[in-house]
């Protein structure tokens, strides 16, 4: 049969169709919400070549930070994980320091007394290096003191084999970066103990020796001597020697 072209021409099946304006079925609306039909926003960007993506996916986008060790969040985690593992070895040695501290008699009220007048005669005095030792604890920092004590007894050592042990001993650690006693010293010390270590001597760590000092001095000794260990044994001495 010949159709006859017309302007009101209607498909049969659509003469007799309504339009449904209901609500749309859960099923359905869950279909284009998750993307399931064409949205006039798709159509558009599809239309764009795919370049982009629209506005909604963008706002759902992760944030690079989360999951970007580069950026800035790795710095605060990197440094944070540092003071637990510092602060964990610390708590795991605890008893073994506390067994190597040197013997001495108890200090007098007049030698405690002087350790405020200088950092000197603090490290000069066995209990006074004793007493700093346990306030260097308390700061995670205890390391520098053992470096430095370890590095005088070097310097007593007069066999040969017996002072390339020690020396690698101080270098594996104290200066290797593995060692999570390691100490802070700048790169000129650590290129000179380096270049020491092809053949150690009693000197190797003179450098590093003297610039771990010169930090307990100007940084911790400061907070040591209004520290409660110091003033609480200061105070005792005191009211030691009066009763006396």
């Amino acid at each position: 049969m010949c159709l006859r072209k017309s302007s009101g021409y209607r498909p049969p099946d659509l003469i007799n169709a309504k339009i449904y304006t209901g609500p749309i079925p859960a099923e359905r609306g869950g279909e284009l919400a998750m993307g399931g039909g064409r949205s006039e926003t798709s159509a558009l960007s599809e239309t764009a070549g795919g370049r982009g993506m629209t506005t909604t996916q963008n706002s759902q986008r992760p944030n690079a930070c989360c999951f970007c060790w580069c950026c800035c969040c790795s710095c605060s985690w990197n440094e944070e994980e540092r003071r637990r593992r510092r602060k964990r070895i610390s708590q795991d040695t605890k008893m073994e320091t506390r067994q190597n501290c040197e013997s001495c008699p108890r200090p007098s009220a007049e030698e405690i007394r002087l350790w405020s007048q200088s950092f000197d005669k603090l490290m000069r005095n066995p209990a006074g290096r004793n007493v700093f030792r346990e306030f260097l604890r308390t700061e995670y920092s205890e390391e520098n003191m053992l470096f430095w004590l370890a590095c005088e007894d070097l310097k007593q050592e007069i066999n040969k084999s017996a002072i390339e042990e020690k020396a690698l001993s101080i270098y594996e650690d104290y200066i290797s970066i593995l060692s999570p006693k390691e100490v802070s010293l700048d790169a000129r010390v650590r290129e000179v103990i380096n270049k020491k270590m092809q053949n150690p001597t009693t000197q190797s760590f003179e450098d590093a020796q003297l610039q771990i000092y010169t930090l307990m001095h100007r940084d911790s000794y400061p907070r040591f001597l209004s520290s409660s260990i110091y003033r609480s044994l200061l105070h005792g001495g005191s009211r030691t020697s009066s009763e006396s």
